[in-house]
């Protein structure tokens, strides 16, 4: 699933421009940088409360489709033009972690194949 398409249905704000083209294929949650680095895969949406500069280079370094903020805490200026430069797709959520990555499974799991 396009991640335009993410956006839209889970009422995601993008706080970064230029990749709604990008494929969403699953989640990952997690806070620990070290596990993202691990575990996350390309195309994973990453839902996080982390909103410092290293979001974005563990975001590059592992290509996921996006980084999904929640509970309406907004990176800082200087992170999210370090994300404008670096190509990641910061998204902001109202809701909780829990809440989000609930709704994205529903989503990815209910979409054709």
């Amino acid at each position: 699933m396009r991640l335009t398409e993410v956006q839209t249905a889970l009422g995601l704000a993008a706080l970064t421009p230029g990749a709604a083209d990008r494929q969403v294929s699953w989640g990952f949650c997690s806070d620990l940088l070290s596990d993202v680095l691990a575990h996350a895969r390309p195309q994973d949406l990453w839902i996080t409360h982390q909103r410092h500069l290293n979001v974005v280079a563990v975001a590059k370094l592992r290509g996921v489709a996006g980084v999904v903020c929640v509970r309406g805490q907004r990176p800082s200026p200087e992170v999210l033009a370090k994300a404008r430069e670096e190509g990641v797709a910061l998204l902001l959520a109202a809701e909780d972690a829990f809440e989000v990555a609930g709704k994205l499974y529903q989503l990815l799991t209910s979409a054709p194949r």
